[in-house]
């Protein structure tokens, strides 16, 4: 069992008690897939020794998106996709933070913010970037990653970019460089992004429970050049399939008291944060996303449905720097073979038990 599994075990049902019939229906299955996952609620994969013949038994998981359980071999998968799709140009990560003052407005509308944040980011960065001082067209294509959280596993919606430095142009026949060191500036992005939010809102419904001050605010985005995608991709992956809090930073739970490690990004050194295991838990139930959002989408030349393919977008690029793009081919990771603990021997999958039965079959 895992720190956050046996946080819920504990404290899942005493929360839901005193908070249920305000709870989300989301956070409730989030807590009783956590509660539940690998102890055989979810069906239970059943193996036979290759050597001895002896039963192994493999619970399966919940596969909540929320659960830390669930999210590694995920992870890794996506690095890899993405890494087959990487061009032969500069990159750069750009990350769009939502205002302190907008987060109460924002948690209790996921739904609609969160939307309106890749909407209106995508909308803002394709008008800037067709400026012919930046790129000179709009035909950019980038991923997109939501997160929520903080290190204290405070509330902290933020959308990271990973951009490739250029576009296509009009009809798709050239590769249109940005500058190395500058995609697009990010006062003018802000600006109007900002705008864009503001309206989207409006649209929404919710600009009357928004602080008109917060329009007046500065608004944080950072854009860093990063060289090539590899390292940006790498760094993405640690944290888009992970959960608000990972297993590993949880240092203690006792008498209702739970202590975890944070990094104090000033002072650069990690700290012991404790909580009362209440407000452990709705803290990171705050992070739990709507059902069925996408919190990674792909736009423009990087979308799926694009019409050229990526191969096509490598030989504009490749001519324009007059080069030769070589691509290593990535080979899918091989899945490591499943070992009996008893005799070291291969195990083979035999059949896959209901939760309600456990008997080898016959």
């Amino acid at each position: 069992m895992n720190a956050v599994q046996k946080i819920f075990q504990m404290y899942g049902s005493q929360y839901m008690a005193l908070y249920g019939d305000r709870m989300p229906k989301s956070h409730k299955k989030t807590i009783r897939d956590i509660i539940k996952c690998r102890n055989g609620a979810f069906g239970t994969m059943v193996y036979e020794c290759r050597e001895c013949r002896n039963l192994h038994f493999v619970h399966c998981c919940c596969g909540n998106r929320h659960c830390p359980n669930c999210q590694q071999s995920k992870a890794d998968q996506w690095l890899n996709q993405q890494m087959k799709k990487l061009l032969p140009t500069h990159y750069f990560l750009l990350t769009i933070t939502l205002p302190q003052d907008l987060r109460d407005v924002v948690r209790s509308h996921q739904r609609e913010s969160y939307g309106a944040l890749f909407a209106c980011t995508n909308e803002a960065l394709k008008k800037l970037a067709q400026d012919k001082r930046f790129v000179g067209s709009d035909q950019i294509g980038y991923l997109a990653a939501l997160h929520t959280w903080g290190g204290m596993l405070q509330y902290h919606p933020h959308l990271h970019l990973v951009i490739p430095g250029g576009a296509l142009s009009d009809h798709n026949e050239q590769w249109l460089s940005s500058r190395q060191d500058l995609f697009v500036h990010t006062k003018p992005l802000e600006i109007i992004f900002k705008a864009k939010f503001k309206g989207a809102m409006k649209k929404a419904g919710l600009l009357h429970k928004i602080d008109p001050a917060v329009w007046k605010q500065q608004w944080v985005i950072d854009s860093q050049a990063v060289g090539q995608g590899q390292n940006s991709l790498r760094y993405l992956s640690r944290y888009v399939f992970r959960v608000a809090i990972s297993n590993n930073r949880i240092k203690s739970i006792e008498n209702g008291v739970i202590k975890f490690l944070y990094k104090d990004r000033k002072r650069k050194k990690w700290k012991v944060m404790a909580l009362d295991a209440m407000e452990f838990i709705r803290r990171f139930l705050q992070h739990v996303l709507p059902k069925g959002f996408m919190k990674i989408r792909h736009y423009g030349f990087l979308n799926p449905n694009c019409a050229l393919s990526i191969e096509k977008i490598r030989e504009l690029i490749s001519f324009i720097h007059d080069i030769v793009a070589l691509f290593t081919q990535i080979r899918e990771p091989e899945m490591p073979g499943i070992k009996y603990s008893h005799c070291g021997h291969d195990l083979k999958f035999v059949f896959f038990a209901k939760p309600e039965a456990r008997s080898r079959p016959g």
